[in-house]
């Protein structure tokens, strides 16, 4: 009895790609560099989770060689995860101080 097996196709192959911070946007304004942390923040959360889903794939398809690969890129997750929540609840605290000043 022989078997043929497939591999199978990933998924991120046939998803639609998400603009990424490669692709560089003009300038709206020169007081943007806080909008621009902060989209860089999260491109950053969104790279490493699709880096993750990549590497938890490979892994439950027998196409990962190495398995420490899943816990580093699920700790780079969880750093950059962290560094956002942190930075978002510094500007929330900014922004409720000033909100209080009274001119």
């Amino acid at each position: 009895m022989s078997m043929n097996f497939q591999r199978i196709a990933p998924l991120w192959e046939t998803l639609p790609l998400r603009e990424t911070s490669a692709v560089q946007k003009p300038k709206a304004a020169e007081g943007s560099i806080f909008k621009d942390v902060f989209q860089s923040v999260i491109d950053n959360v969104r790279s490493t989770e699709d880096e993750v889903a990549k590497k938890e794939y490979l892994l439950s398809t027998g196409q990962l060689d190495n398995p420490a690969e899943l816990s580093i890129a699920m700790s780079k997750a969880e750093a950059s995860m962290a560094l956002f929540v942190q930075l978002r609840e510094k500007a929330l605290s900014a922004y409720s101080e000033i909100s209080r000043i009274s001119l």
